[in-house]
């Protein structure tokens, strides 16, 4: 089948429902945030689980959810503490950020994450995608819930492709709407996630292993490669992400602040540090105090 035939029907659309509702119910990881699903302990997964893996979120996840089991406690500390906790996750802005939605709770919403869709959208750092997750996962809500690996599990069963477009398109959006169930919304979502992570992943799908195979439209047209813009891998080595980082974990690991010189032993080509470092603090994560000396924000 093709793109162009007719979505599923009624009869196969039940049946992945409940295929992979089944699946799901036999298969699914046991993660803290599924359970202890409170809108706080999803609004942290969700940030911490973008383009970063469950096994590096899982230690750092625990941590601070220990030390912050609330917004207000998270809000009550400066945002480098945030930035300090964050470790090695990667793309620290999602710690200024998480913390910044933390204080904009407090002061907006008495310290509860809001209910509703456009207040969580107010929120700094809440996207659609977010906003969608803590309304299905933690207040099991009706909502589209669209991550890369639900996004992925629909072009290949539905619509027959590898891979969907790269950002979502109208068109995508309408068919995972239609294809929520009645009942159980948050269920099939929290599922077909699942699926995508753990089956239907990105580079080695098991097919022998789905619930779904036999619905699968890009296995029965033979596996058609992607004919879209060419998917490239992020490289690490030598970038300025690499800098950053490097950069970031002296001021993680330091009890105050650092020198200059401190900073410029890490990194050996002096443009792409000092590119990196200014960087840095435009994003807000550093921030320069006295003469060459550096920080983590409100530290």
């Amino acid at each position: 089948m093709t793109t162009s035939d007719p979505l599923l029907t009624s009869t196969d659309l039940a049946r992945f429902h409940e295929d992979v509702i089944d699946w799901f119910a036999r298969e699914a990881r046991d993660l803290p945030w599924r359970r202890d699903a409170s809108p706080w302990a999803v609004m942290i997964s969700e940030f911490m689980l973008q383009q970063t893996p469950v096994a590096r979120v899982l230690p750092v996840y625990e941590v601070w959810v220990d030390r912050w089991p609330t917004p207000a406690a998270l809000a009550a500390e400066p945002a480098g503490e945030a930035v300090r906790a964050w470790g090695r996750l990667g793309y620290p802005r999602r710690a200024l950020r998480l913390h910044a939605a933390a204080t904009a709770i407090v002061e907006r919403h008495g310290g509860a994450v809001p209910t509703s869709r456009d207040e969580l959208l107010a929120l700094p750092g809440v996207g659609d995608y977010t906003a969608a997750a803590i309304t299905s996962f933690a207040h099991r809500g009706r909502a589209v819930v669209m991550d890369t690996n639900i996004r992925r599990v629909f072009a290949r069963v539905v619509s027959g492709v590898e891979f969907p477009a790269n950002a979502v398109t109208a068109a995508e959006r309408d068919l995972a709407t239609s294809l929520v169930p009645p009942e159980d919304a948050h269920v099939w979502a929290a599922a077909t996630m699942e699926l995508g992570a753990l089956v239907c992943t990105a580079r080695s799908p098991q097919c022998q292993l789905c619930p779904v195979a036999s619905l699968c439209r890009w296995r029965a047209a033979g596996y058609p490669a992607h004919d879209g813009p060419v998917r490239r891998g992020q490289s690490w080595e030598g970038t300025d992400r690499q800098c950053r980082g490097r950069l970031m974990a002296v001021l993680r690991e330091a009890s105050g602040p650092v020198p200059k010189i401190g900073l410029d032993a890490v990194w050996p080509d002096a443009l792409q540090r000092e590119r990196a470092l200014d960087g840095l603090v435009a994003d807000g994560l550093v921030e320069p105090v006295g003469d060459d000396r550096y920080v983590l924000p409100g530290t």
